[in-house]
């Protein structure tokens, strides 16, 4: 059985190392893209400080449709170039916003978020989703925080069998 650690956030390259190390232990040997969205989404959702909702955005007919996540109940579908979720997929880059009232066309799942970072997830030169990662506090996500949910979102989609 799979035994979550307590890490230190206060240091946050080795914050996200370790973090890294627990998603791989945790995921090891398992290749279901549900299964592992849905304990990956649950062991950020515990480990990070400062967050409401982790989770994933699947592609599905053009548009993205909610995976397994942790949070309040969330927005089901989001159209590409769509608030902070279909921005990074229309952009294929991270979007990391400090204060979502300031981003254009934010889409407000969880009224108690105010700052957000999503990643797309890219397989073979396609985007196959997004990690979403909300918090109540502004600003909470830096350029650390960028480096490191990138990683994890490398290793959550090295778990499915994709490079």
């Amino acid at each position: 059985m799979f035994e979550q650690k307590h890490i230190d956030a206060t240091d946050k390259p080795g914050f996200y190392r370790e973090l890294a190390g627990q998603a791989r232990g945790l995921l090891h040997g398992e290749r279901n893209l549900i299964a592992n969205a849905a304990n990956f989404s649950s062991l950020l959702y515990h480990a990070m400080p400062e967050v409401n909702w982790v989770g994933f955005y699947f592609m599905e007919d053009g548009e993205l449709v909610v995976g397994p996540f942790q949070g309040k109940p969330a927005c089901v579908r989001i159209a590409v170039g769509k608030g902070v979720c279909g921005t990074a997929v229309a952009k294929r880059e991270t979007q990391l916003v400090p204060d979502v009232d300031a981003f254009p066309g934010h889409i407000p799942c969880d009224s108690a978020s105010r700052s957000e970072i999503v990643v797309p997830l890219e397989v073979n030169g396609e985007i196959i989703g997004v990690l979403d990662i909300d918090s109540p506090v502004k600003g909470r996500f830096d350029e650390e925080d960028r480096r490191g949910v990138e990683a994890l979102a490398g290793v959550f989609v090295e778990s499915v069998g994709q490079k």
